[in-house]
């Protein structure tokens, strides 16, 4: 389905408490398909790409990662939802810590995984790594220069030739557009600093982290553990970034815990 107004291609499955699924910024609706077929007989699954993701519209030009929270309010707005379960993962983290902190009356209970409450010059290091690679408009490339940083030493060792297949789906898939959307997104947040927000944030919250993160290592997630009253924490162990994937039944077994 399309939100016209936007350009925003979104899916609902399942009935219940609305969860909201906010991407991470190299991912799209299908990159929740497995999570969707568990989460739906719980709950109201409600994902969408963000403007320059997946199927929905382009911006062109260059914007703040604030825009996606103004296109979440109208989103939820139009489908007709005042308050929902939210869940943001990595880049979509840092779009639901600013949502849930200026929007608050939409938020029921709160999900950050992966998320950092601030881009150092380590992540901005990666980002402008991540972009160089990019601009190759290579996928096989892409995927040797940026996913190292993604997934885990742990799944790297062990899942090697589910990796070598996902290489030649990125050369299949991934087209000029999607590389363009995606240098626009890796730019969006260079600024991103929330440190001095998140502790307006009053809803329930879940932190979940993986040991083997390097993008947003557990000492990032401590330090908004802190500032966030009503949070808790778990830590996936041998996962990295891309926990959620590495491990899709404990991630979502995880969820449900705590939203049910």
């Amino acid at each position: 389905m399309f939100f016209e107004e936007l350009g925003i291609y979104y899916e609902v499955h399942g009935e219940g408490k609305p969860l909201v699924l906010l991407n991470g910024i190299m991912m799209s609706t299908a990159s929740w398909i497995e999570h969707i077929k568990i989460l739906k007989n719980y709950f109201q699954v409600i994902v969408y790409d963000m403007r320059d993701q997946g199927k929905s519209s382009k911006l062109s030009i260059k914007y703040d990662i604030s825009v996606h929270s103004e296109d979440l309010k109208k989103l939820l707005e139009h489908l007709g939802l005042k308050k929902v379960n939210l869940l943001g993962l990595s880049y979509g983290g840092q779009v639901a810590e600013i949502f849930a902190s200026k929007y608050p009356e939409y938020v029921d209970k709160l999900i950050l995984s992966n998320t950092t409450y601030k881009v150092d010059n380590f992540l901005a290091s990666v980002g402008e790594a991540w972009k160089v690679a990019a601009k190759t408009y290579d996928g096989e490339s892409f995927f040797d220069l940026a996913l190292p940083f993604i997934y885990s030493k742990t799944f790297y060792n062990n899942n090697y030739n589910w990796l070598k297949n996902r290489r030649k789906i990125f050369k299949e898939l991934l087209t000029k557009e999607w590389f363009d959307g995606f240098i626009r997104l890796a730019s969006s947040n260079l600024n991103f600093d929330v440190s001095n927000e998140i502790e307006k944030i009053k809803c329930e919250t879940l932190l979940i982290a993986a040991d083997e993160d390097i993008i947003t290592p557990i000492s990032d997630m401590e330090f908004i553990n802190k500032k966030i009253k009503k949070s808790e924490m778990v830590i996936i162990k041998n996962s990295g970034h891309a926990a959620f994937l590495e491990k899709i039944n404990i991630y979502c077994n995880i969820v449900k815990g705590f939203l049910i």
